[in-house]
Order: structure tokens, then sequence, then C-alpha cells
């Protein structure tokens, strides 16, 4: 391996490393006790449902499976 090639990924995985650091501390993450910001998802059926439907109504558990739905 030459050097050239070598500082060229070298390079690369620094900034993907500072890109990932600056976009993941741009995000604002919930805490506990913060309320969940509106999202909808596809049911099983052709509608799609809305954390808003539920607002004040029921308590809502959102749940995912990891790997559903593939061969792993």
């Amino acid at each position: 391996m030459t050097v050239r090639p070598r500082v060229c990924r070298m390079t690369v995985v620094l900034l993907t490393g500072c890109l990932l650091w600056w976009c993941a501390s741009s995000v604002a993450a919930l805490q506990v006790g913060d309320k969940a910001p509106d999202f909808s998802l596809p049911a099983t059926s052709v509608e799609k449902i809305s954390l808003a439907d539920f607002v004040g109504k029921q308590p809502v558990v959102v749940f995912f499976y990891l790997y559903a739905f593939t061969n792993t």
C-alpha cells in the first residue's frame, strides 16, 4: 500500500467521523417526560394511524421489532 491511498482513506474516515459527530450533536433528542412529536404510520389496512388520533383518549405504546420482515 502506498502512502497516497492510505492518506486518502484516513482523510475520508476523519471527515466522516466529524460529520457524524456534528450531525448527532445538532439533533434534539427527547428527554424523559417530553411529549412525543406527532407522527403517522401505515396500518395493516389502507389508512394511516397518527399519534394525534389517540392523544387524551388512551395510552400509546410504540414498539419496533428489530429485523422484522427480514431474512436475518
